[in-house]
């Protein structure tokens, strides 16, 4: 079953999932706001994805914004990454799409049209 991390109130998360049921594509979501990944998940997803960790933050959001992560994530360790990653969804890129060992961040429809059509 694939599982979309999203956020309600997301516009790319709203278009995302728009564009899965055009698709008929059947999903799990999931709201990262309530329910987001754990470490050992993020851990594992962040395998899966072949993707730089960078690219699994929220770089246009709020709380990125504030707390000046462009600034202090080029001198934090992978740990320290992690665990500010689980600490909040609100901190990881969405919507996250998790579909047996393929892993996309944020939403381009043809990225995810090589992985689910």
């Amino acid at each position: 079953m694939i599982k979309v991390y999203c956020y309600s109130k997301c516009t790319t998360c709203k278009k995302a999932l728009k564009w899965l049921d055009d698709n008929g594509i059947k999903y799990e979501l999931i709201d990262i706001k309530a329910d987001h990944p754990d470490e050992k998940t993020l851990r594992s997803l962040y395998k899966m994805s072949g993707l730089p960790l960078k690219r699994f933050f929220n770089t246009s959001g709020q709380i990125y914004r504030e707390m000046e992560l462009s600034k202090k994530l080029p001198d934090m360790s992978e740990d320290e990454m992690f665990k500010l990653l689980a600490s909040d969804g609100m901190i990881v890129k969405r919507p996250l799409l998790v579909k047996e060992d393929k892993v996309l961040t944020g939403f381009k429809e043809e990225d995810w049209a090589k992985v689910l059509l």
